[in-house]
This record gives C-alpha cells, sequence and structure tokens, in this order.
C-alpha cells in the first residue's frame, strides 16, 4: 500500500515536471542555441535545458549569410533535423532555418520598399542572374535603368547579350518587386530603385514644359534625351516629326541638342516630342487641298503598291498602283524613281485618318461632269426658307 503511494506520488512529480520543464523540440521546429564551438564545417551548439546540438556539413551552411563568422557565445537560430544523431546529440541545420530567414527578410524588403545591393552572377538575353545574400534571383531587361539598358543599333541579340555580360561582377542598387518562396522566385529591379531616388528631380517638371538636352541613345523605335540633373525621356519615332519618318537617324544623332517638349510623365518615365512644337499640317487640311485639285509632289519612296509622294509643309501622300497607268508591281520601278517631281490630282482626302490619296491618271468624262457640277452647285444660292417651310407643308 505504501509503494503504491510513493509510486503514485512518483508519477504526479514526473507530470509536473514535464509540464513545467522545457518543451522538447521536435523535427522541423526552428529553435534558439548558444555556440559552443566552431570549426571549419560544423558547429556545436548548447540547447538551453535540453542538451546539445550540431550543425554540420552542408547543413552548416546559411543562406542568409548571417552565420559564416560565428564565435563561442553567439545567439544562433537552427532548424531540428533528427533528436538524436549517433553522437548522442540532436542533428541541426543552419541551412534550413537560414533558407527561412533569407527568403522572411526578401519578404520583408519587398513589403518595406527597401533598396538593397544585388550581385551580377551571370546574364542571358533576357536579363541578369543575381544575388541578394546567398538567394538567386532574376534582373530583367525592361527593369534596368537607362544608364545599364542594352541599347543597340538594329537589335543585335548577340551585342545585347555582350552588353549585359559586361556587368557580371558589378554590385547594382534593386528593390524586390517579387517574392516566392514556394517556387524559389526573386525578381528585382534596378529601375525601381532609381525611381525611388529621382523622384524629387521629376517632381519638377509636368507635362508641356519645353526641356533642352542632348541626344545619348537612338534606336529603331526613337531616341533618349538626357536633360536636367541627369534625367532621360525618350523621344519616340512617332513623335519626332509630321513627316513619314523610316528611322530616327534621319531626324536626330547621338550628341545633337535638341528642344523638346515634355508629352507625359508616368512616375520617372518621361515621354518627349519633337513635332508638337510646330504646328499640326493636317489640323486645317481641307482649306488647303480639294478633291479633283492637281498638285505639285516629290516621289520619297516606291512601294509594290504605289508611291509616296511629298506634297511640302510635312504632308506625305500615296499615289496607289491602280491609279498609276499602264503600272504593275513589277514595272513600277521603271515608270517612276525617288526624287522625281510630278503632277498629281487629288481623289481622296481623309483629316482624320491622316491620308490624301493621289493619281496620275486623266479624270474620265463621268468624273469631269461630276466635279462641275458639283462646282456648279456650289455657286448656286441657297433656297429661301419659305420655299423650304411650304415644302414641308
Amino acid at each position: 500500500m505504501q509503494d503504491q503511494n510513493q509510486n503514485g506520488v512518483k508519477s504526479e512529480v514526473l507530470d509536473a515536471l514535464l509540464k513545467t520543464g522545457p518543451k522538447i523540440p521536435k523535427v522541423g521546429d526552428l529553435i534558439e542555441a548558444a555556440v559552443i564551438n566552431v570549426s571549419k564545417n560544423e558547429a556545436h551548439l548548447d540547447i538551453e535545458g535540453i542538451g546539445t546540438g550540431m550543425a554540420r556539413g552542408p547543413e552548416f551552411v546559411d543562406e542568409s549569410g548571417e552565420y559564416s563568422n560565428l564565435k563561442p557565445g553567439d545567439r544562433v537560430w537552427a532548424t531540428v533535423l533528427e533528436l538524436e544523431n549517433e553522437n548522442g546529440e540532436m542533428e541541426l541545420s543552419f541551412r534550413e532555418a537560414g533558407h527561412k530567414k533569407a527568403w522572411e527578410r526578401l519578404s520583408g524588403y519587398l513589403k518595406k520598399g527597401e533598396i538593397v545591393n544585388a550581385r551580377i552572377v551571370d546574364a542571358n538575353r533576357g536579363g541578369l542572374m543575381v544575388k541578394i545574400g546567398n538567394i538567386d534571383g532574376f534582373l530583367p531587361v525592361s527593369q534596368l535603368t537607362a544608364q545599364h539598358y542594352p541599347r543597340v543599333e538594329g537589335g543585335d541579340k548577340g551585342k545585347i547579350l555582350d552588353k549585359l555580360k559586361s556587368y557580371v561582377n558589378q554590385t547594382f542598387r534593386v528593390k524586390v518587386i517579387d517574392v516566392d518562396e514556394n517556387e524559389n522566385k526573386l525578381i528585382i529591379s534596378e529601375r525601381g530603385a532609381w525611381e525611388e531616388a529621382e523622384k524629387e528631380k521629376v517632381s519638377q517638371f509636368k507635362t508641356g514644359d519645353i526641356v533642352e538636352g542632348k541626344v545619348v541613345g537612338v534606336v529603331d523605335f526613337g531616341a533618349f534625351v538626357e536633360f536636367g540633373e541627369h534625367l532621360e525621356g525618350l523621344i519616340h519615332i512617332s513623335e519626332l516629326s509630321w513627316d513619314r519618318v523610316n528611322h530616327p537617324r534621319e531626324i536626330l544623332n547621338v550628341g545633337q541638342t535638341v528642344k523638346a517638349q515634355i508629352l507625359s510623365v508616368d512616375g520617372t518615365k518621361i515621354s518627349l516630342t519633337l513635332k508638337r512644337l510646330s504646328d499640326d499640317p493636317w489640323k486645317n487640311i481641307t482649306q488647303k487641298y480639294a478633291i479633283g485639285q492637281k498638285v505639285s509632289g516629290t516621289i520619297i519612296k516606291l512601294n509594290p503598291f504605289g508611291l509616296f509622294v511629298d506634297l511640302k509643309e510635312s504632308i506625305t501622300a500615296l499615289c496607289h498602283i491602280s491609279e498609276i497607268p499602264e503600272a504593275t508591281p513589277q514595272n513600277i520601278s521603271t515608270l517612276a524613281k525617288e526624287g522625281d517631281e510630278r503632277e498629281f490630282r487629288i481623289v481622296a482626302i481623309d483629316p482624320e485618318g491622316r491620308r490624301i490619296h493621289l493619281s496620275l491618271k486623266e479624270p474620265a468624262p463621268i468624273e469631269e461632269a461630276k466635279e462641275e457640277k458639283a462646282e456648279l452647285k456650289q455657286e448656286l444660292p441657297a433656297a429661301p426658307a419659305e420655299t423650304e417651310e411650304i415644302k414641308s407643308e
């Protein structure tokens, strides 16, 4: 009876100790420990109130980079891999814990919009492979600043890749724009970090302002102009001239000083225009030209489907092959030459579509009669209002 009572008391005391004593961790738990000693490839740790543990081999490597210079007494976090290894110690991992902490830190950068350093380790045509700490990430070409964007004339893919590879081993200031630990995805933006720093400079300018700057790049789709305190804007090819432009080099060259108007400001993306500093020649086009009118024009380009004709004052018109006597796609180059000045007849005007159609054919008699009738109708006086009232009754 006495033994039974003693056993009962012992059981109660054991239960109480288990409830009040240190919590025994499980496999996968993240625990805090103190460093006892460190060697090249392993560390022994004191897990307070429980025992000792060790992190070794691949599990000794920490992706967050925090534990690269450990010394006795340092407090660390580690993930439990085994409760007891062959040495009777708990098997721990800095790699697992560091991986988790590294991704948590990246998520923090994203939420706070912090600007951090990224080391360039490789490149492909789509962008740059980077590392933030020990986590691999990607910096797309579209997220590079104007300073590092690979402006290659003609879009030569080999030259673009060479330009991107020249950045390997450099460090860029970037913002994290996408993080997904489950997919092991980290996307960063150099442009985003630059925009953060440039917001104040850009805020000094608004749509409609006239700026003066230097052309720093000419590509197929437009020209880049640097102005102000190292700000940069793009003049798209469609904003270079009211005339037809085949390539921006026809209008601008690198190093040239130009005046341009700010077309729009979106964050730190600035769009400029050159052509809007002059009046739109299509604005009053129907006051200058009329259907049937004969005009003199210079042929500026031949195509299998017709001729592009310069009518001066930045107006380009089209003479379709069907309006060229005896012309076919095969012989059109024998009937007309670039630079030739010819007399054309206007057969259609579309102000909204900014198109004028010309003809080298003589008008048919019926057409002439219609034109004469139209002219006669315009000369006749309008019917009196009384007549209209009688007719409506």
